[in-house]
């Protein structure tokens, strides 16, 4: 988990930070190339998709500096180690949330259809990005899940309020659940995503 120096105040976003994290440190430097649930990036472009996804969230709450590169158009070239990527990402998200009040009533977003969001809706918004893109990374490099039941729950709740208006751009169509799914399977199959997606079928 994250030490309470970094904390955002946000649970939800705490564990979703430090599943990220977890599984980029665990990235192998042979796996940066491969192909991911996001078919359209390698591990690479999604590690600067979410990064850059925290900047924005951050830049809005703050005023900031937006990150330096669309996060929807990642180049796949690293200046940095991939790891010092991320950590300057979620310091600058960590300061930004870490000002944001549970009662506030009106929180910027990067989404265009949601100019603002009240606090708790936005903080499991933003953690949504980072707990679902954490078992992106995972799954493309052979890394376990990093989705437990309690932080799938409270992003499945903040997929519901946010998702439909971004799910022709973000996110692909809903798939059918199917018998024995459990709380990380709703989640992957409301967001799109195949609960079983491995490197070795895809």
């Amino acid at each position: 988990m994250m030490s309470q120096s970094t904390s955002t105040g946000w649970d939800v976003l705490d564990s979703a930070f430090s599943a990220l994290r977890s599984v980029v440190l665990g990235v192998g430097s042979q796996d940066w190339g491969r192909p991911t649930p996001c078919d359209q990036w390698n591990v690479t472009q999604l590690l600067q998709h979410a990064s850059g996804d925290q900047r924005a969230w951050a830049s809005g709450i703050t005023g900031g500096p937006p990150p330096a590169e669309n996060p929807f158009a990642p180049s796949g070239r690293l200046s940095d180690p991939a790891l010092a990527v991320l950590d300057r990402a979620l310091q600058v998200a960590v300061a930004a949330w870490a000002t944001v009040r549970p009662g506030d009533a009106a929180v910027p977003t990067p989404f265009p259809p949601f100019p603002t969001l009240p606090a708790s809706v936005a903080a499991g918004a933003c953690a949504l990005d980072a707990g679902v893109h954490a078992w992106d990374i995972a799954v493309a490099t052979g890394q376990r899940s990093p989705l437990t039941a309690a932080l799938a729950k409270p992003l499945h709740a903040a997929a519901l309020e946010v998702v439909e208006p971004l799910r022709a751009f973000a996110y692909a169509p809903v798939l059918d659940p199917e018998p024995g799914d459990d709380d990380t399977a709703t989640l992957l199959r409301y967001l799109g995503r195949r609960p079983d997606w491995t490197r070795a079928t895809d």
